[in-house]
């Protein structure tokens, strides 16, 4: 019972940052309607900022982790200003090849500079961060990444509700065109959702780093799971992706633990492919009927 429980609270853990990485791909997707294959990298450039300010530059911790959140949203903001902006109105396909593009380019960049080796943080969680609930050992990397999580998605349920930007967002992700003869300026809130998008997925690749360490190849890798989560949440369904997150992570950890380690990242895709036979639109996405 007590290695279930441990799996459970590992599991519970690496899926909320799983939903969190998600939501900002969910985001992009609701906006524009396009499938951001640079997710991955995205997730690695903002691990790897975080090295670099960290380790070589030696900056205190709290403030390379704001630096790194700050790097990542001027990031998502300039590849929508400079890349993807001017191919508004063409193709969706043109789009999706640009990302797959963009995905190319960061990977080699990175591995040019970092090469494929795997790369460590420094320890700074204190120990105390941990829990001991009885057998249970919760370490401090997987409160912490609990917490973060939590505490990100309080605030972006905060500011897509509250602030007058989340909801310019909600409703062009509803309607761009009613968005847009309600003056809404339609252009902006794509290169918003594309920062968030970045911005969260820079903060879980820092997390993922914290567990696992980095390298190029493997936290990439891990960037492909953001698509298991939101085809099993639903493509536009923010709140699916966060309990698509969940359910990956869960069916990861008692994958490794009661079947094989190996295995463990193959159930993502084996949900992913019963998902799209069975569930097309996922748990919570919204069916489209078309007629005739």
């Amino acid at each position: 019972m007590d290695f279930f429980l441990q799996l459970l609270v590992n599991g519970l853990s690496v899926g909320l940052l799983y939903g969190l990485s998600a939501m900002g791909f969910v985001m992009v997707f609701k906006s524009s309607s396009v499938l951001n294959f640079a997710h991955g990298e995205l997730l690695a450039i903002g691990a790897f900022l975080f090295l670099v300010l960290s380790t070589w530059a030696r900056l205190p911790i709290p403030a390379a982790f704001l630096m790194t959140l700050a790097g990542c949203f001027v990031l998502g903001f300039l590849v929508e200003r400079i890349f993807l902006r001017p191919l508004i109105g063409e193709q969706l396909i043109f789009v999706i090849m640009l990302t797959v593009g963009l995905a190319a380019i960061f990977k080699g960049l990175l591995l040019f500079v970092f090469g494929g080796n795997l790369h460590t943080y420094p320890v700074f969680l204190p120990e105390g961060l941990a829990l001991h609930l009885g057998a249970i050992y919760v370490p401090p990397v997987y409160v912490a990444s609990s917490l973060t999580g939590i505490i990100f998605l309080v605030l972006f349920g905060l500011f897509f509700k509250f602030s007058p930007q989340g909801i310019f967002m909600r409703s062009v992700a509803d309607n761009q065109r009613a968005a847009l003869s309600l003056g809404v300026h339609v252009k902006k809130v794509f290169a918003l959702s594309w920062a968030i998008a970045a911005l969260v997925a820079g903060m879980s690749g820092i997390v993922l780093g914290i567990i696992n360490g980095i390298s190029v190849h493997e936290i990439s890798a891990i960037g492909l799971k953001v698509f298991p989560v939101v085809i099993l949440g639903g493509l536009d369904s923010i709140g699916g992706a966060i309990i698509g997150g969940i359910i990956i992570g869960l069916l990861e950890a008692f994958t490794g633990g009661y079947i094989s380690p190996s295995l463990r990242d193959v159930v993502p895709y084996i949900v992913l492919v019963f998902i799209l036979l069975i569930k097309p639109y996922g748990l919570f996405g919204l069916v489209e009927i078309e007629r005739v």
